[in-house]
């Protein structure tokens, strides 16, 4: 059976749907919640894990997790080998800073759409075109985030390449960088992680279905960008939901 090259995995080692962690070590995590959970491959930043979870029909609906790495260069080949192989309805279960001081630490947000300040997506296409969520794929999450009762915010969320760029004052962009996180908040984009905008624009060129739930563990806003890990299972319990509403209701 071929291999793809990064992910070390072949057609039939995946389902359709397949949660996308950044952490190899939260695979294991999101596992934890499928039925039968076998780890298919462990190259580089990209582990794999493939198990089932029950439909509200009752029909066994096989789920994949990969983990991307970070940012959005690995993350777009995660996700054209991940195509190449059979999946098509990618969910990025992932972490954030908040860029809003009503969406705090623990909350849940739903992407729709991502702003492109990365370098990945314009060796796609031009930037502007949008860079934005499945419809379906992000009203399933945000129905399963209502079900499952969180506090969790839907909107516009902002992508990135360099991390430790928040708040540092003696970077030779930092006027501009700080200018920029201001306008951001004032856009009311909710939430700033590194790898939507990828998943977002090579979805939609390549006809497959993504969104992205996330969790809230830094205030960005405040200038502290990591402060604690909450809000991670709520995300997956979210995604896993969400999987089983678009298995109720196919997009196509």
């Amino acid at each position: 059976m071929k291999k793809e090259y990064h992910i070390d995995l072949g057609k039939g080692d995946v389902g359709k749907y397949v949660l996308l962690p950044g952490d190899p070590g939260r695979v294991s995590l999101i596992a934890s919640f499928f039925d039968n959970a076998k780890e298919m491959a462990f190259n580089r930043e990209y582990r794999t894990f493939t198990g089932n979870i029950t439909g509200h029909n009752g029909e066994k609906i096989k789920i994949s997790t990969t983990s991307t790495g970070i940012g959005c260069p690995s993350t777009a080949i995660a996700i054209e080998e991940l195509i190449k192989i059979g999946a098509d309805t990618f969910i990025r279960v992932g972490t954030a800073g908040s860029l809003q001081k009503e969406v705090g630490l623990g909350d849940v947000v739903i992407s729709t759409a991502a702003v492109r300040e990365e370098g990945t997506t314009r060796q796609y296409v031009p930037l502007s075109y949008p860079a934005v969520a499945n419809f379906e794929v992000t009203s399933a999450l945000m129905q399963a985030s209502k079900k499952l009762k969180f506090k969790s915010h839907t909107g516009i969320c902002h992508c990135k390449d360099a991390f430790y760029t928040e708040g540092d004052k003696n970077l030779p962009l930092a006027d501009y960088n700080a200018q920029m996180w201001k306008a951001w908040y004032r856009s009311n984009v909710l939430a700033t992680s590194m790898e939507s905008a990828a998943l977002f624009v090579i979805s939609s060129i390549r006809k497959v279905y993504a969104g992205e739930v996330l969790a809230i563990i830094g205030l960005t806003w405040a200038h502290t960008p990591v402060v604690k890990k909450v809000g991670i299972e709520d995300a997956i319990k979210v995604a896993i939901e969400a999987v089983k509403i678009l298995n109720q209701f196919p997009i196509r």
